[in-house]
């Protein structure tokens, strides 16, 4: 359905799944600290210069408009009067074009007072996104059913990223499905998948999470083409603490059904050296293998 001329819609990406939401807008100017903390770092960039220019031209503008509101700028000349602009605004002032008269004096005062806030916000802002946590989780981009204990299982292998331990880590696996009520409504049903082990008091290698396909679970008795036929999207959540920086951080990660393979384990990515000490290669986290009941891969904690 198109949208009304009058109404707003956002549209959001978690991995290659995209959706949008009528009603509400991406930007709104009513919340600047969220926009200015969501944009990517080249659009946060774009923005400042845009902003900056455009008070500069609008203060330009201002000693324009009267004659010798400012000694030294030609009559009519807009060139020098948006240099002169630009100096004030960035507290600067060369000392051969000042105010000429009061009404120079009350533009130039209302421009310092803008440079001083404008430098203030600039400043804090780009400490907030230099200071806002990331994680650096290593995670397979395939997710496998193979067996475990004698039961299919699905999981998902995450390596620690960081060269010191991650702590206190909290993992959430969910199954987003098209399902059919029994009125013949057509709906999507987010499921919570229960995992073996869902929180590790510390990530040193690699983890890999696990959920038995037991005849509780919402995706029991599929395989690839029944995830296809339900559309079917994997979330995982991640939560953790990186005693480094003493802060929380996040993961969000969306699988498809074609990034499940069935029948498959992961390959061995953990290997113990000469010395004794163990080694986890994250180039091999992905790595995937045909299913052997003898061999067990799944390459670091359960």
């Amino acid at each position: 359905m198109p949208l009304h001329p009058r109404q707003k819609a956002a549209r959001y990406q978690v991995g290659g799944y995209a959706f949008t939401t009528k009603g509400i807008s991406r930007f709104d100017l009513r919340d600047p600290y969220h926009i200015a903390v969501t944009l990517t770092w080249p659009q946060f960039l774009l923005t400042l210069l845009g902003v900056y220019l455009a008070v500069n031209l609008l203060f330009a503008a201002l000693y324009t408009l009267v004659p010798g509101s400012v000694v030294n700028v030609r009559p009519g000349n807009f060139a020098e009067a948006f240099f002169f602009s630009f100096e004030t605004l960035a507290t600067v002032g060369y000392g051969e074009m000042y105010p000429g008269n009061l009404y120079g004096h009350i533009v130039a005062c209302a421009e310092i007072t803008s440079g001083v806030a404008f430098t203030a916000i600039l400043t804090g802002l780009t400490f907030v996104r230099f200071s806002r946590p990331k994680s650096k989780f290593v995670i397979a981009n395939k997710m496998v059913v193979a067996r475990y204990n004698g039961t299919p299982t699905l999981m998902l292998r995450i390596g620690n990223g960081r060269p010191g331990l991650i702590a206190d880590v909290h993992a959430q696996l969910n199954v987003l499905l098209s399902e059919t009520s029994l009125e013949g409504i057509m709906f999507r049903h987010s499921h919570t998948l229960k995992l073996i082990r869902s929180q590790l008091p510390i990530l040193p290698l690699a983890w890999t999470v696990m959920h038995p396909i037991d005849e509780t679970s919402p995706i029991y008795g599929m395989d690839s083409a029944k995830l296809v036929q339900s559309d079917a999207r994997l979330f995982l959540s991640l939560e953790a603490r990186d005693p480094s920086i003493a802060a929380l951080v996040y993961e969000l990660r969306n699988f498809q059904p074609q990034d499940v393979a069935f029948g498959m384990r992961y390959a061995d990515a953990v290997v113990a050296e000469e010395d004794g000490s163990t080694v986890m290669d994250l180039d091999l986290i992905s790595g995937i293998e045909p299913d052997d009941p003898k061999h067990h891969g799944a390459g670091g904690l359960v």
